[in-house]
């Protein structure tokens, strides 16, 4: 198990022992672990038995605890309340904004154990009498139960992909002579997988002999052949005669307009392989990626689809925490993680002060940390580390440092962290403020979104663009497979406008950085290169970014 493992463990056992009343101090004491244990620098398991019940804060019951989650993958303490809880409770503790004492409320006052009937409960008007809810209140849970009940049978990208990839290269290598071929969500790289398509000319007895080795959980469904694995992703063959598979291959891996204008222009026929289909017309074959805009038609016409970013293309790491913030792991180990992997830089950027929740950095630490990256750069050159920092976006719009501390930044990502149910306009030009300040550099996570646990806050696109235009302001994807905001659909008009997109991991632990790998999938979609990303620009190349920005502030 790794340290997130363990940790939410003790986090989901708090949790559950807070529904049912139990000792406050118990509950406190597993918080408290699950914190050291995410901020921990190396996993638990390559740490000494003894050493694990030194560690601050881990007495002799949560340390073996810990032994026990190492051991055996579980946690009998755990395991023994949720066998307790009632099922629908369970699943409300899924739901983002629906916290603990609130669920408490719901379950004990008015005995609502299930997700369907919360709902209902909302629509009737049941949880606003409730003390500590109101109208407001009762509104919100039943836009989060709403979002959760659209999302909850979908997963993210980032889940599912190497799942598939590992499942796929056992059909093609078992199974052979028949085929099976990927199509559908997971071939355009949607950042959210509903069903895993592929097509096949695959028997019946085939499709039963793969559930059967597998244990794949049969739910056929108007003639589907429809499966569910034990992970819970749902999977579907469709079978037809093999000299139709790369065409229906293509069909079902294109959105239904693209598809359909192309066909109006281009047959595909009975081709060998996808590249035919496009090489026969003379056209410039399309990646299934870009299937999802008709303007890549004419593109492929004209020979002008242009050279996609590729995780190759990234030269440095931008938007990073630390420990001196709420990430996990010292500076050092970052660039060093970095420097094994041929990384030019590391754009550090832990939490500004007014985000307290995560240990924002005060004044006085802003000051120390610099200092001990002028130590570090001295020692690692050539790599480089660039002063920066994730600054808050205030209500008025304001940055939550003055100018004396921010012009001690190379690099200032502005981001939205709280109040995130502003009204449209309200927010627009909160995050418009923001862009204008002349320390901006960046614009962090534009929505704020967290994909399949809440919607992102609702603002005008556009405005926003045009402002971040306007004022030379990049604008970020967040390559965090949970956020991928700027969201891909909308990056065509920031490139029509020029506008630079910045992919950032956003990492708080080392693994995190390998997050980047999800924004290069996603702004592929939108057909990004490496010279319209700030971080595929090369340490020469940042600094000269840096000291044009710099021009904004005289």
């Amino acid at each position: 198990m790794t340290n997130a493992d363990i940790a939410y463990n003790f986090e989901f056992l708090s949790a559950l022992m807070e529904l049912n009343d139990e000792d406050s101090f118990k509950i406190k004491a597993y918080l408290k672990a699950a914190r050291l244990i995410k901020k921990l620098p190396v996993e638990l398991q390559h740490i000494k038995r003894e050493e694990i019940f030194q560690l601050p804060g881990v007495g002799k019951a949560i340390g073996n605890k810990i032994l026990e989650q190492l051991a055996t993958g579980t946690m009998e303490k755990l395991d023994e309340h949720v066998s307790n809880a009632p099922q629908g409770i369970l699943e409300m503790m899924s739901v983002k904004g629906l916290g603990t004492q609130k669920i408490k409320l719901i379950w004990k006052e008015l005995g609502i154990t299930a997700i369907n009937d919360l709902l209902e409960a909302c629509n009737s008007n049941r949880l606003s009498p409730l003390k500590g809810f109101g109208q407001k209140t009762q509104q919100n849970i039943k836009v989060a139960l709403e979002f959760y009940l659209q999302s909850r049978d979908a997963f993210l990208l980032a889940t599912v992909l190497d799942f598939v990839i590992a499942f796929d290269n056992t059909l093609r290598s078992t199974f052979s002579p028949d085929n099976f071929l990927l199509t559908g969500e997971i071939l355009q790289q949607s950042d959210i997988i509903h069903t895993v398509q592929w097509v096949t000319d695959a028997g019946d007895d085939v499709l039963e002999k793969i559930a059967g080795l597998y244990h794949l959980n049969p739910s056929h469904k108007d003639g589907k052949k429809i499966y569910t694995a034990q992970n819970g992703i749902r999977m579907e063959f469709l079978q037809y005669p093999a000299e139709v598979l790369i065409a229906k291959q293509f069909e079902l891996s294109c959105t239904p307009h693209f598809f359909k204008t192309f066909t109006e222009k281009y047959k595909t026929g009975n081709v060998s392989s996808r590249e035919q289909i496009f090489l026969q017309h003379n056209l410039q074959p399309i990646p299934p990626f870009l299937t999802n805009n008709i303007k890549w038609i004419d593109a492929a016409a004209q020979q002008a689809i242009p050279e996609v970013i590729t995780t190759h293309d990234i030269k440095g790491i931008i938007h990073c925490h630390s420990n001196w913030s709420d990430g996990a792991d010292r500076v050092e180990d970052i660039a060093a993680e970095l420097i094994r992997n041929g990384l030019e830089y590391l754009v550090l950027t832990d939490h500004s002060k007014s985000a307290f929740y995560a240990e924002g950095l005060s004044e006085q630490k802003v000051l120390a940390q610099q200092q001990q990256i002028d130590e570090l750069n001295k020692k690692l050159y050539p790599f480089r580390i660039f002063k920066g920092i994730e600054c808050d976006i205030l209500n008025d719009g304001s940055l939550d440092y003055g100018n004396e501390i921010l012009k001690t930044f190379e690099v200032v990502i502005a981001s939205v962290h709280s109040n995130l149910r502003m009204q449209p306009d309200a927010a627009t030009q909160r995050i418009i403020k923001a862009v204008e300040n002349p320390y901006t550099s960046i614009l962090g996570h534009l929505t704020g979104r967290l994909l399949l646990l809440r919607n992102g806050y609702p603002v005008d696109h556009k405005k926003i663009i045009d402002a971040c235009a306007a004022n030379h302001v990049v604008i970020e994807l967040n390559a965090n497979p949970r956020r991928l905001d700027i969201d891909w659909r909308y990056m065509e008009y920031a490139l029509q406008k020029e506008v630079l997109i910045s992919i950032n991991p956003d990492a708080h632990f080392i693994k995190g950085l390998y997050d980047i790998r999800f924004g290069v999938l996603a702004a592929q979609k939108a057909g990004l290169t490496k010279a319209q990303n700030l971080s595929s620009y090369s340490t020469a190349q940042l600094q000269s970014f840096i000291d044009r920005q710099s021009e904004k502030r005289i």
